[in-house]
């Protein structure tokens, strides 16, 4: 019964390693996203859907072991927000902390915004890859990301990456209008994590898509978008209490 847990952007699966290493199963997966921190596949377009349907092989694969508690941080929660609203079969449970993204408002954030404009999403990360990795380093810490942290996720940006992100993001500019018709009423139980000083996702989306859903919320007061590296034992402490509940 392995827990697969997706890491967002700009990230790999190094994301998880506070959270895995405090988690009492021995069954976590952490999947990497094709593109970030390894090679783009050939004829791979790194449109949201492309992700969607790479991540619903990933479960199908580890299927086999068992079924998926599946949990998603930034992209990686909005990819669990699409697998179960069109294959809620693949999984026991979910998690995701951007379950915004299946609300038909969802508005994206400012950096998304220039992200998704021709030109000056490009010229943002050029900009971006010509400083140090401690250069980059620092935004992150401004919202949160202990220096360590923040130093391995900048270092991990690369050109490859910044392709896909540039591609995700314009494929996704009307994502919530796209996916909010089928995100409801979803049979497998489900967990909206809430972390209170996140900017990037506003608070009313999370409690009223929840309930569209049919899912729980799980405040995290005093925690931000890296709620993962923040305090990793307070999200290790969710994570296995709503499994704990699970029948």
């Amino acid at each position: 019964m392995p827990a697969v847990l997706v890491h967002g952007v700009p990230e790999t699966p190094a994301v998880w390693d506070p959270v895995r290493s405090l988690l009492s199963r021995d069954d976590v997966v952490t999947v990497q996203l094709p593109g970030f921190g390894c090679p783009q596949p050939d004829g791979f377009g790194a449109t949201k859907e492309e992700y969607v349907a790479w991540l619903v092989g990933e479960l199908e694969r580890l299927a086999s072991q068992g079924p998926i508690d599946l949990v998603g941080h930034d992209w990686g929660g909005g990819f669990v927000v699409r697998v179960v609203s069109t294959r809620p079969d693949l999984v026991r449970s979910w998690v995701t902390d951007a379950i915004g993204l299946g609300h038909d408002e969802f508005e994206w954030h400012e950096f998304a915004k220039i992200w998704q404009t021709p030109g000056a999403g490009e010229d943002f990360f050029a900009e971006q890859l010509a400083q140090s990795s401690e250069e980059r380093a620092g935004v992150f810490e401004l919202m949160g990301v202990p220096h360590d942290h923040a130093v391995a996720i900048a270092g991990a940006i690369d050109q490859t990456m910044v392709d896909c992100i540039l591609d995700l993001y314009r494929s996704a500019i009307d994502v919530g209008k796209e996916w909010a018709p089928d995100f409801h009423d979803i049979p497998a139980p489900g967990l909206a994590l809430d972390p209170t000083d996140d900017p990037f996702v506003a608070a009313y989306k999370v409690a009223a898509t929840a309930e569209k859903a049919g899912a729980g919320v799980a405040p995290l007061p005093g925690l931000g978008h890296w709620w993962m590296l923040q305090d990793p034992g307070k999200g290790a402490g969710v994570l296995e209490e709503f499994w704990g509940s699970l029948s």
